[in-house]
């Protein structure tokens, strides 16, 4: 249930119901608390191993858990507290958090272990996504959603812009400063979350069948723009991602240390940051499938133009450009996705949604090392980027109602 507002109308700012405040909060840093592990975890691996493929792989193994418990995780969002699941997945985030700083601490020289910490952490993940994605429009009326989407990526992105930078200066002074500072953030983000107001109970009487597990599918593949919204998403990100070859760019196409790959790794939160501020000044309130197309195709464009850069005061640019269309996008997905959804289904259909944005970000980093182990990190980036314009225009084509939607509700009009 959302928050009685004083006033007549329900404000349209997220940020001023108590609730969504400390949920926020915690997105805030959790957010930073991955960005410092991740590109600390990247470098190591590439440092020890000097292999794109197992870069890639990391995102495999992150990925994996969300898509095998995909029909325990959104049915655990429906049935159970939303805020406890995501406490719960926080408190096995700090524990991989530490099993990282003892990895490091040890100076091991095999990787295994960092494997096996990340199969963990993303089964953690894999429950923590629908939980979190399904509580948000409980803390907030209808009319603060695509606000409170906005504010809440802006959150995330402000955490890639610095966290990077930050994760790569502590890399530099000590791999256990870095990930010491991220189980710090994940110990305060369990308290945060803690402090968000308890959901109303909600009470299911549907037997747990395979049916009731299988709801969210059904819902995706009933809903056509629904669906061409998060699998336009999916094969366009999977296709262009190229963040997972960043610590190749910065070592060996760009001759540069673990701080620069902070930078890269920042630039596209820049764009999405001041594309997020943008968003929430000027909304979104007319042809939003035509918008959602064009910019999804400039994201493939500017990503084949990275692929192509020697140098980093090109390469951060369009980093930035990419992650300023990819905003815009995120706004446009999450909002249809949480405005159109009925309450009952809502942690079903999240966890396949978070299934559809993990196969995209880390089925992606896979892909993205695969071809570049096979031809090379810069065919692999470009070959993505043309990719992502082919998905535009095809899927443009194929959801003709997605691409005539006009609003971000239900009403064409």
């Amino acid at each position: 249930m959302t928050q009685p507002s004083a006033a007549a109308t329900p404000s349209t700012q997220a940020l001023s119901y108590t609730g969504f405040r400390f949920f926020w909060l915690t997105t805030l840093l959790v957010s930073f608390a991955v960005q410092i592990m991740s590109v600390s975890i990247a470098w190591q691996i590439y440092d020890v191993t000097g292999s794109a493929f197992l870069l890639g792989l990391v995102g495999l193994s992150l990925f994996l858990p969300a898509l095998l418990l995909i029909l325990v995780t959104g049915l655990a969002s429906d049935r159970f507290n939303r805020r406890r699941i995501m406490a719960i997945c926080l408190g096995v985030e700090l524990l991989c958090a530490l099993g990282f700083l003892a990895f490091v601490g040890a100076k091991a020289h095999e990787v295994w272990p960092i494997f096996v910490i990340l199969v963990t952490l993303g089964t953690a993940r894999a429950f923590w996504n629908p939980a979190a994605q399904s509580l948000a429009p409980n803390l907030v009326p209808s009319e603060a959603l695509a606000n409170a989407i906005t504010v809440n990526t802006a959150a995330w992105q402000s955490a890639s812009i610095i966290g990077p930078a930050i994760g790569g200066l502590l890399y530099g002074i000590a791999p256990s400063a870095a990930f010491g500072t991220g189980a710090v953030l994940i110990v305060v983000a369990l308290v945060s979350v803690l402090m968000i107001p308890k959901p109303p109970r909600r009470e299911s009487h549907q037997a747990t069948s395979l049916g009731t597990m299988l709801a969210g599918f059904r819902y995706i593949f009933s809903n056509k723009i629904v669906l061409g919204a998060i699998s336009l998403d999916m094969f366009a990100v999977m296709m262009g991602g190229a963040v997972a070859l960043l610590p190749i760019y910065a070592k060996d196409i760009l001759h540069a240390g673990p701080q620069a790959l902070g930078m890269l790794r920042a630039a596209p939160g820049i764009g999405a940051i001041v594309m997020g501020l943008v968003l929430t000044r000027f909304p979104i309130r007319n042809n939003a499938g035509k918008t959602l197309f064009l910019f999804v195709g400039l994201f493939g464009l500017f990503t084949a133009l990275f692929g192509f850069s020697t140098t980093i005061w090109i390469s951060i640019p369009l980093l930035a450009l990419i992650g300023a269309c990819d905003m815009i996008s995120v706004t446009i997905r999450e909002t249809i996705m949480q405005l159109w959804t009925p309450e009952e289904v809502r942690g079903r259909v999240n966890a396949v949604n978070s299934v559809f944005i993990g196969a995209s970000n880390e089925l992606g980093e896979f892909r993205a090392g695969t071809v570049a182990a096979l031809l090379g990190p810069v065919t692999a980036v470009v070959i993505g980027g043309f990719g992502s314009m082919a998905i535009a225009l095809i899927w443009s084509r194929a959801f003709p109602g997605l691409r005539e939607q006009k609003t971000l509700d239900k009403k064409m009009a």
